[in-house]
């Protein structure tokens, strides 16, 4: 990060918070406007970013040894850390022990439209025909990453394979003039980053202005937290540790991109950012990061995992369902599993454990009532998924680089 710019952001963020206290309805409708803006131009960078970083990386790798050792090691640490985000989540569900809602509260919610009515017809088998693209133009409109992977491994692979002729090489190198293309712009959006946090800073205290029913949730919402925390501060780092990797110094070269992820709520918008500050400020090998980071992006999703464990345990008690050990270990598979494929997009684990409750024939008149206070948690998890996708990332580059030398 360049000098100085860690203060310029602290004080758009004094800035907007202080604009956000002042609650004019015609600013604050500027600041949701500009808002808006900024994580519409991150979307629409993240996208080709991943498209334009799986092919060239796959074109240059092929399909040999060090693909599919990268691949290999990527999962592993992306099942371990997801799985531990689950777990801690369980363990403080446990220990706080959140209370039953009033029911007159929950009764108050079926008025929003918050039920078990479209969503109940969703199914995994629905979900996972949307991963098959049936053309090519459709899941690059839709932004569905899942389906824009599988396009991506078959183009990559496919360059690999070809024949090493003067067309070929000439659209590997057009690939690479994009892509650094793409950076160029990306680095404009930094630089102009500032108005957006003074934005999106306003914006999200202007959202916390409402009445919230902190007494009831106050439990829920410490679980939720609190787990996120101890996954960002404790969990992680000592993963970094344990490949004798500094947690500090990775942290710190990551700061641009888990700040950015706090303030559009978005991993896949994050992406181009999470990438240059990998390879500029960590120093991860870019055939790693482009390879790795857009996968993590879609199936690393610590915070969601928690996030899908924690609600479903506190919707499914305030049924009035039986919550045994297996029914617990049971979701701990379930948030895991549920977490991968999970849109890298804002309110993404929020609509997924509405569907999956739904599906169970549950009462989600309760996600009315988190609904308020889920800006606050769907930013928390969003920096949390990038920080532990960016230590997947430098942790396989680590391994990587270790048996290289080896060799």
């Amino acid at each position: 990060m360049k000098k100085y710019q860690i203060i310029i952001w602290l004080v758009a963020l004094v800035v907007g918070v202080g604009i956000g206290l002042l609650r004019i309805e015609a600013i604050d409708s500027v600041m949701n406007f500009i808002a808006t803006v900024f994580t519409r131009l991150f979307r629409l960078l993240a996208v080709p970013t991943i498209i334009l970083a799986v092919i060239n990386t796959l074109a240059s790798l092929g399909v040999g040894k060090e693909m599919s050792r990268m691949f290999r090691t990527a999962l592993t640490y992306t099942l371990l850390t997801t799985t531990a985000a689950s777990v801690i989540g369980l363990g403080l569900y446990l220990l706080v022990s959140p209370g039953n809602l009033p029911a007159e509260a929950i009764d108050a919610e079926v008025a929003t439209g918050i039920a078990t009515g479209e969503t109940a017809e969703f199914s995994y088998a629905d979900h996972l025909l949307t991963v098959i693209p049936d053309n090519i133009i459709k899941p690059l409109l839709d932004g569905n990453v899942l389906a824009l992977l599988l396009i991506c491994f078959a183009v990559g692979i496919a360059l690999s394979k070809m024949p090493d002729t003067p067309s070929r090489n000439s659209l590997i190198k057009g690939l690479a003039g994009l892509q650094d293309l793409l950076f160029m712009l990306i680095r404009w959006l930094i630089d102009i980053l500032p108005i957006g946090i003074v934005a999106f800073a306003a914006q999200l205290t202007t959202e916390m202005g409402g009445d919230i029913m902190l007494d009831s949730l106050g439990k829920y919402v410490l679980v939720i937290i609190g787990g996120n925390c101890i996954q960002v501060f404790i969990i992680l780092p000592l993963f970094l540790l344990f490949k004798g990797i500094n947690p500090l110094t990775t942290f710190r070269g990551m700061s641009q991109a888990i700040l950015m992820a706090f303030f559009t709520k978005s991993s896949a918008a994050t992406l181009p950012v999470t990438m240059q500050n990998a390879e500029q400020k960590v120093g991860v090998d870019p055939k790693v990061s482009r390879f790795v980071l857009p996968i993590c992006t879609t199936i690393n999703m610590n915070g969601c995992a928690a996030f899908i464990l924690v609600t479903s345990l506190f919707i499914m008690q305030n049924n009035g369902m039986p919550i045994s050990w297996v029914t617990m270990l049971m979701w701990v598979f379930i948030s895991v599993l549920s977490a991968f494929g999970n849109a890298g997009v804002p309110m993404g684990c929020y609509f997924l454990t509405l569907s999956l409750m739904s599906g169970m024939g549950a009462d989600v008149s309760i996600m009315g009532i988190i609904l308020p206070i889920y800006t606050v948690i769907d930013m928390v998890e969003t920096a949390e998924n990038v920080w532990s996708d960016s230590c997947v990332c430098t942790i396989t580059d680590k391994v990587l680089a270790r048996k290289s030398s080896q060799v």
